[in-house]
């Protein structure tokens, strides 16, 4: 057995499950960066681009691993309605939300909530934003009208809170604003 080899594109160095490969990016857990890793990710001729990331490693390692397979954890962001919008627009289906005020509009939302998560699965985020408030989270629990975004160094999916379950939208929230400051 090799050292150091890709398996159904996640990196394995000596054992340890440690980053993974996607459109010719690999995503790799900085604490095992190192020469014999380095050389070995820039020879890999499907590799274009190496990102170090801190939590790779417990990415890949946490959650369930049936038949060997694993399971690619993402980041979650909650956005939530801002206390100033129209009362009416709160806490309601997605069909009445798009009847009456037209589809999600990211400036009427503020972030609650931006972290790691130990699922990707909408409803356990569900009952976790429910019952069991993770720390950093500021909002109320998670009700209609909510949207949970699920993310990764790649691409994110937004999902409405719907009367039944969610109700994937476009949702493009605005970037983080970037602080200017004047230099004399």
């Amino acid at each position: 057995m090799k050292s150091i080899r890709i398996e159904n594109g996640i990196i394995v160095y000596y054992g340890n499950l440690v980053g993974r490969i996607n459109n010719g990016r690999a995503v790799v857990d900085p604490m095992f960066e190192g020469p014999e890793l380095n050389a070995f990710l820039e020879k890999q001729r499907n590799i274009r681009e190496i990102k170090w990331l801190e939590g790779m490693f417990d990415r890949l390692t946490s959650g369930p691993r049936e038949n060997r397979e694993i399971q690619i954890l993402k980041n979650c962001r909650v956005w939530q309605l801002k206390p100033d919008v129209d009362i009416r627009m709160k806490f309601i289906g997605y069909d009445e939300l798009l009847r009456d005020f037209g589809p999600p509009d990211p400036a009427h939302y503020q972030q609650v909530f931006d972290s790691a998560v130990d699922t990707n699965d909408l409803e356990a985020l569900y009952a976790k934003f429910n019952i069991d408030h993770p720390p950093g989270y500021t909002g109320h629990s998670l009700s209609m009208s909510d949207v949970v975004e699920l993310y990764d160094e790649l691409a994110s999916t937004f999902h409405y809170v719907d009367r039944f379950g969610f109700k994937q939208v476009d949702f493009e929230p605005p970037a983080p604003a970037m602080h200017q400051t004047m230099q004399l």
